[in-house]
């Protein structure tokens, strides 16, 4: 691992690797045990969007290895105005030990890599999240002890969390069933790379419009918001597209009886998904929005350390 841009970036074996070690630090840190694995490391943390998890989970998993964050939204730098990102990547190369960075175009992501001499973590693009991705497989292997021969369903926009959900669950052999309106499916590439990946897993790609037949004998139900950040002027549009698109108990129940409910955060109660299923006994969006710290402090000590 050299970057941390998309799940392509990543053999089976090395995300296996993650997870191992995510699990050790998680144990640990519950322990009181102390990990000083990136003592003296600086993480430039570029916010060009914002988040809550991304930020925090950053912040003080960087302080539990040792090191210290630096937050920088896009006010606060020249980052593509004032100055070139590949000026801007060579002189945060001088300064810093690796960057994570939240932002819209994904080729920002790419030219910060290729222009640095330091690690690159995607902490979201318009087109990925693999940070979010592997998190997610993470907690559905904590719960369910194992990825292969699981079935996950995703119901929503064909967005950057649906694409790397694609990437990742192909990759590590499970199956993925995606619904969403014909306007709103994942990006035609991104969808022929899973299936070639499902092909070599032994896993399957399905992508159809009813949510209901996606999920049938899903061991996990997964949605996200129906108007990600960016998409605000569509936000009635959406409404209107997704309205069927909800995960309620009638979802839940042709779902496998101990499936598990998984959701990015935030949530909108009432539209993807009924109050019932996200503070239900099978959803476990908490384990999940906590291991983002864990999966990502794992990442930082491959890159990083």
């Amino acid at each position: 691992m050299e970057h941390l841009l998309t799940i392509k970036d990543l053999k089976k074996e090395e995300i296996n690797e993650l997870f191992s070690l995510t699990k050790k630090l998680k144990e640990e840190n519950k322990e009181g045990i102390a990990h000083n694995l990136l003592t003296g490391k600086s993480l430039g943390m570029i916010f060009a969007k914002s988040s809550t998890r991304t930020r925090v989970s950053f912040e003080v998993g960087i302080y539990q290895l040792g090191g210290q964050g630096v937050f920088l939204s896009s006010n606060d730098i020249q980052l593509g105005r004032g100055e070139s990102i590949s000026d801007t990547a060579k002189v945060l190369s001088r300064y810093l030990d690796g960057i994570m960075i939240r932002t819209f175009a994904h080729s920002d992501v790419e030219k910060l890599a290729e222009h640095g001499s330091i690690p690159i973590i995607n902490g979201l693009t318009d087109s990925y999240h693999p940070c979010q991705g592997l998190t997610d497989l993470f907690t559905v292997y904590e719960h369910k002890g194992q990825l292969s021969n699981l079935k996950l369903t995703y119901i929503g926009d064909g967005n950057n969390v649906a694409h790397s959900l694609l990437l990742a669950t192909t990759k590590m052999g499970m199956d993925i069933s995606i619904a969403t309106p014909s306007d709103y499916r994942p990006d035609a590439e991104v969808l022929q790379v899973a299936k070639e990946w499902a092909a070599e897993s032994g896993s399957q790609v399905e992508v159809v419009t009813d949510p209901l037949q996606a999920a049938q004998e899903a061991d996990v139900l997964y949605t996200d918001v129906w108007a990600s950040m960016g998409d605000e002027a569509e936000k009635e549009e959406r409404k209107e597209a997704f309205k069927d698109y909800q995960v309620n108990t009638e979802v839940m129940n042709v779902a496998q009886d101990d499936a598990i409910f998984l959701h990015c955060l935030p949530a909108h109660r009432g539209e993807e998904v009924t109050a019932d299923v996200i503070d239900g006994e099978q959803s476990v969006v908490f384990d999940q929005a906590e291991n983002r710290m864990h999966v990502q402090k794992a990442i930082m000590v491959k890159l990083m350390k």
